[in-house]
């Protein structure tokens, strides 16, 4: 993208964004769209902004919407993230939900999961919880969900470079949990990379997925207007268990909706009961 993208243009994808997918981007983020639409202007043969919005408006257009979609939907992660959602899984929800003596599996949500490793750390955590605890939480279901293909399709592999690795996870659990790949990756193992299933979703759309006794749903809302968060804490309301629990980024609140949430102090960390 040689021309620099005029401030019709941005407004104008700026609400093609929104409207696609719900984030919003803020002002002065032109440099962001530059670097991640530059390669898709050079795949399409066009030279501006401009230009891709007229096709995007076109008929049959849906494979280059998407594309362009899942490039502004990107986003680096890390295993373990925060940490403290992972204590308090293993502390305190898990503990909880053992005692319970459930007839029903336990099921926890991984919204937004990106390439995986939040999902597979929650794989990580039960499975050490398992060991600590034998015969509790055999039957747990874990689902994955994000807007973004070429994430999912990394996520579905478990196969990952040496510094995707290194971001977050420990030594002793990539001793443990991962063995070098064919293709100088490191591959997940099959026990941790079967409990969980990866589907594609958007925040924004109606949820088929079944109700949950977790829904980790972190460092996403971020990027949508204040609407459509809440529009979002209502249908993860809607999607949990009675009882069940919403787990939401270091930097984020529900910002109002007292009468579908409880916050649960767990010091550190904080975690919205459903009522």
């Amino acid at each position: 993208m040689n021309a620099e993208i005029t401030p019709r243009e941005y407004e104008e994808f700026k609400t093609f964004l929104q409207d696609a997918c719900g984030i919003l981007l803020g002002d002065n983020k032109q440099y962001l769209v530059k670097s991640r639409l530059r390669r898709i202007l050079e795949d399409n043969g066009l030279s501006s902004l401009g230009e891709l919005l007229e096709r995007l408006k076109r008929s049959g257009r849906m494979g280059l919407r998407e594309v362009v979609i899942d490039a502004m939907t990107t986003n680096e992660t890390l295993w373990f993230r925060d940490n403290h959602p992972f204590r308090i899984l293993q502390d305190k929800l898990l503990p909880e939900f053992a005692e319970r003596k459930s007839l029903q599996p336990l099921r926890i949500w991984s919204a937004a999961c990106s390439t995986g490793q939040e999902p597979y750390s929650v794989s990580m955590v039960l499975d050490e919880f398992r060991q600590t605890r034998p015969g509790k939480l055999r039957d747990v279901r874990i689902t994955a969900t994000d807007i973004s293909k070429s994430v999912l399709e990394v996520a579905r592999k478990g196969e990952y470079e040496m510094i995707a690795i290194g971001r977050g996870l420990s030594p002793e659990r990539q001793k443990r949990y991962f063995k070098p790949s064919v293709n100088g990756g490191w591959q997940i193992n099959n026990q941790i990379k079967a409990m969980v299933e990866f589907k594609e979703l958007n925040l924004l759309e109606r949820y088929m997925l079944g109700k949950f006794d977790i829904i980790l749903c972190r460092n996403v809302l971020i990027y949508f207007s204040a609407e459509s968060k809440k529009d979002i804490l209502t249908r993860l309301h809607g999607a949990l268990n009675p009882g069940g629990y919403l787990i939401l980024g270091a930097s984020e609140s529900l910002n109002g909706l007292p009468d579908l949430y409880e916050m649960v102090q767990c010091q550190p960390g904080i975690v919205y009961r459903k009522k």
